[in-house]
């Protein structure tokens, strides 16, 4: 039976200390469940000696009790010392789109979605300016103007923060957004606010990074899809994309060149991240094919 004629199924990710035989009790854990291992992908970080691992699991004969099924996971964990959590069957996250003048990433990840790519909903997008409410109006999605006097307006975030709860909101994406949130902010959202940052991080951080890599004359640009971090620009970095430059290109030529790269980069990891393929190891973001 495949995985989509199963009537439940779930994804398990987990992160513990290194030892021998945890394949083998994850395995005979879902067994003990009559859980059935669809896919599973491993990683071991050497340097720390950390086992990360992402469990694809269904049941083709009959739903489990999700309780039970947690509990014979906590027992595991407790023994092995290991972080986990599971996704049960594989209904839309709810996605808030942030954005300022740019429109280039938020057309493509609406078009994404209305084309069933990005499993999810999108029921508002937030600007700290106006210009872009005619697109969310074309794709039907409530438009929230908040307006933003400074990176870290409190008022504003308290604002934002407000209309999150109240669309209880799984992930945040920054679409090229101009405003910088703070620390508080992000903590509420931890692991759960993508950034879309325009250029090969950790190269030209902060703010006009197109101008920065015109003036240093680099022969590659690029795009960078993180997690947003209380520090600026240094989250754990979950896709890149890069393209070739020479002398000839402008700025301007540059940023033309970059949108196309931000489009996919930014698509890319918001995609993973709905599909449960990223597991977070100190600063760093582990992608599960």
């Amino acid at each position: 039976m495949t995985s989509l004629d199963s009537p439940a199924e779930a994804t398990v990710l987990v992160s513990c200390p290194d030892r021998p035989g945890i394949v083998a009790r994850l395995t005979g854990c879902l067994h003990e469940v009559e859980g059935n291992i669809l896919d599973a992908s491993q990683h071991t970080d050497q340097q720390s000696g950390t086992f990360l691992q992402r469990i694809h699991v269904s049941w083709p004969t009959a739903p489990p009790e999700p309780e039970s099924v947690r509990e014979t996971l906590q027992e595991l964990a407790d023994e092995f010392d290991m972080d986990w959590r599971i996704r049960w069957g594989q209904s839309p996250r709810r996605v808030a789109i942030f954005v300022s003048r740019m429109d280039h990433c938020l057309h493509d990840l609406l078009l994404l979605r209305r084309d069933g790519a990005l499993n999810c909903r999108i029921p508002l997008i937030i600007s700290n300016h106006e210009d872009l409410s005619e697109v969310a109006d074309r794709f039907d999605i409530p438009f929230h103007h908040v307006d933003v006097s400074d990176s870290g307006d409190e008022q504003a975030e308290s604002r934002q923060l407000a209309l999150l709860e109240a669309h209880d909101i799984d992930l945040v994406v920054l679409a090229r957004y101009m405003r910088v949130l703070s620390p508080g902010f992000i903590e509420q959202y931890r692991h759960r606010i993508i950034n879309i940052h325009h250029s090969f991080l950790p190269a030209f951080a902060g703010g006009r990074p197109y101008h920065q890599a015109h003036e240093k004359g680099v022969k590659l640009i690029g795009a960078t899809a993180h997690y947003a971090t209380a520090e600026l620009d240094a989250g754990p970095i979950i896709e890149q994309g890069v393209i070739r430059v020479s002398h000839r290109d402008s700025v301007e030529d540059m940023v033309r060149k970059g949108r196309d790269i931000e489009r996919t980069v930014l698509a890319t990891a918001v995609r993973w991240h709905l599909e449960d393929r990223i597991v977070v190891h100190g600063n760093r973001a582990v992608v599960f094919d």
